[in-house]
């Protein structure tokens, strides 16, 4: 019998063997290794050692009589406890104690170590398999010493698959509790209590957008990342960036808190302690070790042939990368592409809590604040479980709630996990959930919003709509998509778009950055507190307008890198004075305005002494997306530009921040919303690459009507002859320079014979938002045909 069996001599077909999780490791070793994948040595217990075990001395029939007492209704808590008191009673057999203590001393000998420590893992035969993850259902121990200690950890994980969290999943699952086995994992520890961990994963867990590799991180032991007990770092690194080393392939950062990690205690095991603030304010990894771990990740899935979820982690003492676990992911990849279902609040609520959203759905009920689990009858159906924290003794209440809010916790947290699998909406890492949200309060939690989850007061009013994306015709118009959210951008990913026709990033500005650029140009002229903000938001920014440009870039890196190849239209900040005066140290800066709407914005700032390094900031966050992340499908758009000489000026500024019309492939539209783009439609071609037509301005300059203007709202109608013939006389110039043309204005995603009319005046795009994207799309095939 082979009780004992090296990880280099197996390989992902031995998952009856040794579980998934161990062949998977035999697998990396030996299939990925010679590529330069690192993974510890260690070795496995086999399923015949398991099954070995429960022949001795009646152990099986006792478990089979204790499964049956719960099918007849006796309690899963009574139930569990009794089958795993007899699973540690049972005394190992003396072969596989020989066997496992014989490999230990081998490991030990070629580590050059005497009592290494090593991890001890559960793998439970039908684990990490497509069909379901047994994910955290079973026991792992760290920084277990010496071979009585090793014993006693494989004793612990035998009986932990028969916790009551594994046995409910089970009987969910409809798996037969003793027709699975249970492999021991035992792997050198890597020393990342003194650097750090966590988790890599690659594609998007909460869109299934395939193009990137998402890794989460935090100081300490992986433990803290994998339970949810820290909120980690995380880093999306774009996959067709990433081969080629001129480029940084890092799309988004985003910080996370690491108030807690987990280190080696005194006498073996682990404990928690507090990070520092140096720790919490530092990214624990460096874009070195973050592109490797994404080349891995890629390696690992393309030898695969599936989305992976990996398990890594640093060595403190020699500065190396390990992968320590691989597996299928078992969510996104098991979706269907086919029919996008989404959701949308319709009505309004006070937003109580943010935090980070998983899923994209809604749901709604009353609160159920719990501290620890309880019993199924004290959890009603529906109800939204507002907790902590969650591990996997939660699992059985997560199924029943209608939605989950944590305190604590990240994307790849358990409560994230598991509600992804269970198709159940939760925020995460709200930091004050169970003190803001009162036991029995009806909420609703929101993650249909974009990267931020919101829970608000009530029953607010939502919609769920499907759209069978199959059977959206194609056309010879493009039809492309107005993003602004970057957090939401990798949600439309399905969607059969053509590109991006409008993408603001004003909207970047005020929601990633909400600093105005001239207050980090010029610190000094901001009051007091207004500087304490800008420090504490730039913390870890020596020179402040690097702040700007790297969440700018970031931002618009994750819209364009979400429809890679297709343009992205990017439009330079159309703030008004007024709205620049309420980002953060704007005051200062802008004067007041009688009529913002036709004042100091678009391209008039951009060369004036006002605004012009707050414009070549932009330039450089553009010119980083495009030259340094590499997304060149970056298009970038002029607004408001009154005359020819004007964008002269602009193009110039521009080419002077690096970023020239033509370099790299740069393109440069303009907005037509001003009469006078229309009018000198053809000096305006020779300077610009393509027009968008921006609708509601040009109908509003057009007819001398506000657009915000309640009185006058019957007057304001982008259909009037005056806007029409403007638009088909700007087609037609633009046309005849072999110009591009598109609109990006609200009215075709209601107005289908809108629609009708520029598809005959032959556009060459619509630009819509994504929840208007399939009925203009049907619209313009309608048109199309006559």
């Amino acid at each position: 019998m082979r009780r004992v069996i090296r990880f280099r001599g197996l390989g992902r077909q031995d998952v009856g063997l040794v579980g998934g999780k161990n062949a998977s490791l035999g697998e990396l070793i030996t299939a990925l290794g010679p590529a330069g994948v690192r993974v510890p040595d260690g070795f496995a217990t086999t399923a015949d050692a398991y099954r070995e075990l429960l022949d001795a001395g009646g152990l099986r029939e006792r478990i089979a009589a204790q499964v049956d007492r719960l099918h007849d209704g006796a309690p899963l808590a009574e139930v569990g406890a009794a089958i795993r008191s007899a699973v540690l009673a049972a005394p190992l057999p003396l072969a596989l104690e020989r066997e496992v203590v014989e490999a230990y001393g081998r490991l030990a000998r070629e580590a050059g170590r005497e009592d290494p420590d090593v991890a001890v893992r559960s793998s439970a035969t039908a684990e990490d398999l497509p069909e379901a993850s047994f994910a955290g259902q079973q026991e792992t121990f760290l920084n277990v010493r010496g071979a009585e200690a090793l014993l006693e950890a494989c004793r612990r994980c035998f009986a932990s698959l028969f916790t009551d969290r594994a046995i409910d999943y089970r009987e969910r699952m409809g798996f037969d509790h003793l027709a699975l086995a249970l492999s021991v994992g035992v792997q050198l520890m890597v020393r990342s209590d003194l650097a750090g961990a966590g988790v890599a994963f690659t594609l998007d867990t909460e869109t299934g957008f395939p193009g990137v590799v998402v890794i989460s991180a935090a100081w300490g032991l992986g433990e803290t990342v994998v339970s949810g007990q820290v909120d980690p770092d995380e880093y999306t690194v774009f996959k067709p960036t990433l081969k080629d080393h001129r480029l940084d392939p890092v799309v988004h950062v985003q910080l996370g808190a690491k108030r807690r990690k987990a280190v080696y205690a005194a006498n073996g095991s682990t404990r928690t302690v507090d990070t520092d603030a140096r720790e919490r304010a530092r990214q624990v990894l460096g874009l070195g070790d973050i592109r490797t771990l994404a080349e891995w990740a890629v390696a690992v899935e393309e030898h695969y042939g599936c989305p992976m979820d990996l398990e890594w982690t640093k060595d403190g003492i020699g500065g190396q990368l390990f992968l320590v676990q691989a597996r299928p992911e078992t969510v996104q990849s098991r979706r269907h592409g086919e029919v996008l279902r989404r959701f949308r609040l319709t009505g309004t609520g006070e937003r109580l809590v943010d935090g980070i959203a998983v899923g994209e759905a809604i749901g709604a009920g009353p609160v159920c604040a719990l501290a620890e689990p309880v019993g199924l009858e004290r959890f009603p159906q529906g109800a939204v479980l507002v907790t902590p924290i969650t591990d996997p003794d939660w699992e059985p209440l997560m199924k029943r709630a209608s939605a989950i809010v944590t305190d604590h916790g990240g994307r790849t947290s358990h409560a994230a996990i598991v509600s992804r699998e269970l198709g159940v909406p939760a925020v995460v890492g709200t930091g004050s959930a169970t003190a803001v949200l009162a036991d029995g309060q009806e909420v609703t939690v929101s993650c249909a919003e974009g990267a931020d989850g919101h829970v608000y007061g009530g029953l607010v009013d939502y919609e769920a709509t499907e759209t069978d994306l199959g059977s959206l015709p194609t056309t010879r118009t493009k039809v492309m998509l107005n993003l602004a959210d970057p957090g939401a951008a990798f949600r439309w990913w399905r969607l059969p778009a053509d590109g991006v026709g409008l993408a603001r990033t004003e909207f970047v500005v005020a929601h990633q950055v909400r600093v105005h650029p001239m207050a980090l140009v010029y610190p000094e002229r901001l009051s007091a507190e207004d500087r304490r903000v800008v420090d504490e938001l730039a913390y870890g920014y020596p020179d402040r307008t690097d702040y700007f440009v790297d969440r700018l870039a970031h931002g618009v890196a994750r819209i364009a890198a979400s429809r890679w190849p297709d343009p992205v239209v990017v439009r330079t900040s159309d703030f008004k004075t007024n709205e620049y005066a309420r980002l953060i140290g704007g005051t200062p800066f802008e004067p007041t305005e009688a009529n913002p709407m036709i004042g100091w914005r678009g391209a008039s700032r951009y060369y004036d002494p006002g605004y012009r390094e707050g414009f070549a900031l932009e330039c450089r966050a553009l010119r980083r997306a495009r030259d340094e992340l590499g997304l060149t499908n970056v298009v970038v758009m002029i607004p408001f530009c009154r005359t020819p000489q004007e964008a002269d000026r602009v193009l110039a500024v521009m080419a002077d921040s690096g970023l020239a019309r033509g370099s790299n492939g740069l393109r440069v539209y303009v907005m037509a919303e001003i009469p006078a783009n229309i009018l000198l439609a053809e000096q305006f071609a020779e300077r610009f690459d393509g027009f968008s037509i921006g609708s509601n301005d040009l109908t509003q300059l057009t007819l001398g009507v506000d657009r915000d203007s309640g009185l006058l709202a019957h007057l304001f109608d982008e259909r009037n002859p005056a806007v029409t013939r403007s638009i088909e006389s700007l087609i037609a110039t633009a046309h005849a320079a072999r110009r591009h043309v598109g609109l990006c204005g609200q009215r075709p995603s209601n107005d289908p014979d809108f629609t009708r009319f520029l598809v005959q005046a032959g556009i060459d795009s619509i630009s819509v938002t994504p929840d208007s994207f399939a009925a203009v799309k049907r619209a313009v095939a309608d048109a199309e045909l006559g």
